[in-house]
């Protein structure tokens, strides 16, 4: 945990966790996108609410709204762990219609529909997160900076490629990070001082001084921060970026031994992971962000000691592969390569590599899956091939068959994205 932790005491984070995620398609037939799985045992969410925890964040709210019950059952049985007592709470706040007979109508109108729990509460600061992006951050470096700079509001922003404006909202600054401008998801977007060839795209994580917070919302009925109210409150109120990857530090303590053989430990500054950030909002970014965990050396790495990701750890047995050599030609080989495997899974002689495999997955003899995304409950049949594909909860793979070797067959059947990741659920398969 951050050693600054205590300057977050006054301080309330709000989720934002209703999206309907219409782009992850056929993933969140059933579910939100924050309560969609990743990285074998995980939910989106987890990852927001981590970070939470670990800067010293424990008075939160989360506001579902759509197909939310996979959601809250989640919370309800991972993150029970807030005492009362201490003032600490993790609410849920679906749309009640408090204000009016409407759900809820973008991130403004969400918060502006629960402002009497903001004013139950009465903090300093109010920050607002996303509840489906994979990052680690700090959010009391956040709040350093934003008091630093003496801000009404502050945004995150990462760089970004010029030629991938049209995907974000681009912010526009001077030489201190003041904004100047905002452009929702321009085609000839502002670009970076001093380099034309970069952006600031925003990241949805916004920290607001509590009273500038409410008197923007009684004021103002829009439905959104980013597209509506921040393009009209530049010239009224300060604003700042503050710089992600910049600014953003996350390490974890290791143990290294010196010449003499003393065990010393050393703060090791994973500057990869302070710097990473991915919107999940496409099945090829999905993808990848689970494919980013894989290797030797991982993009994006969740086994920091300080920097903890928290779950709701099901209670299934350790993972099991199975070595058989009945047949010295073909043997039955069970293992994982460069892999995640989740509690549960039985790797029955078959070999995975650069996969992510949630709860008790069974591969069979003789199959293999390379870097592939497999959700609770997946069968993969004997003498099956998947590579570069997405396998929904419960898909069941007959014997044999073959996904991701033929594009123009699997989209007979299957959805295949732009980048050429085929997505399975069970319905396809009956």
């Amino acid at each position: 945990m951050t050693t600054g932790a205590f300057n977050m005491k006054n301080s309330l984070a709000i989720i934002m966790a209703g999206g309907k995620g219409e782009r992850l398609m056929p993933l969140t037939k059933d579910r939100s996108k924050p309560a969609i799985p990743f990285g074998g045992i995980y939910k989106l969410i987890d990852l927001t609410l981590s970070n939470c925890i670990n800067s010293g964040i424990y008075k939160i709210i989360v506001l579902p709204q759509y197909k939310s019950q996979t959601l809250m059952h989640h919370l309800e049985q991972g993150w029970n762990i807030f005492s009362h007592d201490l003032g600490h709470y993790l609410k849920v706040a679906p749309p009640q219609m408090m204000t009016g007979e409407k759900w809820y109508q973008g991130t403004a109108d969400s918060i502006r529909q629960n402002v009497y729990l903001i004013e139950q509460e009465n903090p300093a600061h109010i920050l607002i997160l996303s509840g489906d992006h994979v990052y680690k951050m700090d959010y009391t470096q956040f709040r350093d900076y934003h008091e630093a700079n003496n801000a009404d509001v502050t945004v995150s922003v990462i760089e970004a490629r010029k030629e991938l404006s049209k995907e974000y909202g681009v912010l526009e600054v001077d030489n201190n990070y003041r904004v100047t401008g905002f452009q929702e998801k321009p085609h000839e977007p502002k670009t970076i001082p001093a380099d034309s060839s970069r952006i600031l795209a925003s990241m949805g994580i916004y920290i607001f001084r509590t009273e500038v917070l409410l008197d923007i919302l009684k004021h103002d009925e829009k439905p959104d921060f980013g597209h509506d109210i921040l393009p009209y409150i530049l010239d009224k109120l300060k604003v700042m970026a503050y710089p992600y990857i910049k600014q953003n530090r996350i390490g974890d303590m290791v143990v290294e031994t010196d010449q003499a053989g003393n065990r010393n430990e050393v703060f090791n500054e994973r500057a990869r992971d302070s710097g990473y950030w991915r919107d999940v909002g496409t099945l090829d970014a999905y993808w990848n962000a689970n494919m980013d965990l894989t290797g030797v050396d991982p993009y994006f790495n969740m086994y920091g000691r300080l920097w903890p990701i928290r779950t709701n750890q099901r209670q299934f047995p350790p993972v099991k592969t199975v070595f058989a050599q009945n047949n010295s030609e073909h043997p039955r080989m069970g293992m994982a390569l460069d892999s995640l495997v989740a509690h549960g899974s039985i790797l029955s002689g078959g070999v995975v590599r650069n996969s992510v495999l949630s709860y008790n997955v069974l591969v069979q003899s003789w199959s293999s899956v390379e870097e592939s995304v497999l959700m609770e409950n997946v069968v993969i049949g004997r003498h099956a091939k998947i590579k570069k594909a997405i396998l929904c909860e419960g898909v069941k793979i007959p014997h044999h068959m073959e996904i991701g070797f033929d594009p123009m067959k699997d989209r007979e059947r299957f959805t295949v994205t732009p980048r050429g990741i085929t997505v399975v659920t069970k319905e396809a398969l009956k």
